[in-house]
């Protein structure tokens, strides 16, 4: 590992030592199930409160307004399917992008399947949504809108706080898919117009199999898994407390480290950037330039495909990605490449890098080297290549 170069902090990140620390003894001496009655379990009881209190905190929303589930994709499935289910009226109408996670498109596409009706809207180059053809697509059963706050691929920062009032302007209500953005940026509910959120502990340097979602105080959302009357009685199950205990530690340490990490992650950005784009012809940034994360490269690179790019970094000891790691598997382009307007060609040729914490600029510097070294290589190899610089006259 000590040689290794960790760039695909969007798929998943390290538990933060504190973070496992916090979360050993509950595997083993403080095992107790939080929902029996006597004293050795009252603890545990007591850890579940203190984590949804922080939690709570970091968003400015109220403690019983945080509901633990096992991730990301389960909060989104929770948020889309039981506001369907409690307030889509004969069907009813739902909006959200060509950019979602699966998690979001995927769940749209089981309930179009059950008589729902779903506007997905288009995005500008950057990826960007416009509000005015947001505000067009609402119509009188429109009764969610779902939009994400930061994209996972291209790192563009949504105008969440407007989109928001949009919503409730229209008495429409409003889930955000906060995966990427949650322990990366400030998020306020309500300041935001936020009515639901969804979060995943592993992005932010907690554990895997736990996440949130946050469920405004009066939405009469139902059981998503029944059974116990655990989570309130809107998630069944015994609670995962060792995740709990580790997302909320987690929560905790990306609060008071946040405003250090933005600056050093964008500034490496910034610099990773312009390097590429400087001594890499052919090449675009994927993305606002800067509404975007502080951590998110995206670069497409002309006549190369991204999986020769990234066999190669991986054979030099660099971790990246070409998309979302849920779609790893798919020969397909990327969905969100082709919303903001990229040829299928260019499009293949694309690779995401994503800054952590402990990233540094000599690694960057490393970075950039290598990835010159692997395009040179492969465009010379490349027939389309061959063909661009015959016709184009270049030496």
């Amino acid at each position: 590992m000590s040689d290794l170069i960790y760039l695909d902090h969007a798929a998943t990140t390290a538990v933060h030592p504190d973070v496992l620390k916090e979360m050993l003894p509950y595997f083993t001496d403080r095992f107790g199930n939080p929902s029996s009655v006597y004293g050795f379990a009252a603890n545990n009881k007591n850890k579940l409160t203190e984590a949804r209190e922080t939690i709570a905190g970091a968003l400015g929303a109220k403690p019983e307004e945080i509901y633990f589930t096992a991730g990301g994709s389960e909060s989104d499935n929770w948020a889309l399917k039981c506001t369907a289910e409690a307030y889509g009226v004969h069907g009813g109408h739902i909006i959200t992008t060509k950019i979602e996670h699966h998690a979001i498109l995927h769940t749209c596409k089981y309930l179009q399947n059950r008589g729902y009706d779903v506007t997905y809207l288009d995005v500008d180059e950057n990826g960007l949504v416009d509000l005015n053809t947001l505000e067009a697509a609402i119509r009188p059963d429109t009764f969610l809108i779902s939009i994400m706050f930061a994209n996972n691929e291209i790192g563009t920062i949504e105008p969440i706080k407007e989109i928001g009032e949009i919503a409730h302007r229209h008495g429409i209500l409003f889930h955000t898919d906060a995966v990427q953005a949650f322990g990366q940026i400030p998020i306020h509910v309500d300041e935001m117009n936020i009515d639901m959120l969804s979060a995943s502990g592993h992005k932010f340097n907690g554990p895997k199999g736990i996440g949130f979602l946050y469920i405004k105080k009066g939405l009469k959302l139902k059981s998503f898994i029944h059974g116990g009357q655990q989570e309130r009685g809107r998630r069944a199950g015994t609670e995962n407390v060792p995740g709990i205990v580790g997302i909320a530690k987690a929560c905790e340490i990306a609060m008071a480290e946040m405003e250090k990490r933005m600056k050093k992650e964008t500034e490496l950005r910034d610099y990773l950037i312009e390097r590429i784009l400087k001594e890499i012809p052919y090449t675009r940034l994927n993305g606002h330039s800067k509404k975007r994360l502080p951590n998110n490269v995206n670069i497409s690179f002309q006549f190369v495909e991204g999986e020769s790019i990234l066999i190669m970094l991986d054979m030099a000891g660099i971790c990246a990605s070409s998309g979302s790691a849920c779609t790893s598997g798919s020969v397909d382009p990327s969905h969100v490449l082709l919303a903001i307007g990229l040829p299928h060609e260019i499009a293949h040729g694309s690779l995401r890098l994503t800054i952590g914490y402990e990233n540094t600029k000599e690694e960057m510097d490393t970075v950039v080297d290598n990835l010159k070294r692997i395009i040179t290589n492969l465009r010379n190899m490349s027939p389309l290549y061959e063909d661009y610089v015959k016709k184009n006259h270049i030496q």
